[in-house]
């Protein structure tokens, strides 16, 4: 994936997540639950994107 569509696919999410908390009446905490999600979910694919989260599927924790 180019880093233009990284760029934009970001704008595209942030632009629709600002909408979300400006224009539909939400309770604070049901806001900050879908914010931490969506931030969430961008983190991990942006980490997917740059090959780190495989990497990351490698590590093995032993009991």
């Amino acid at each position: 994936m180019d880093l233009i569509n990284v760029i934009i696919v970001l704008m595209v999410v942030g632009v629709l997540l600002w909408l979300v908390n400006t224009y539909l009446p939400m309770q604070g905490t049901i806001k900050s639950i879908l914010n931490a999600v969506v931030v969430i979910a961008v983190v991990l694919w942006l980490l997917r994107i740059f090959g780190l989260l495989d990497t990351l599927s490698s590590v093995v924790v032993h009991k």
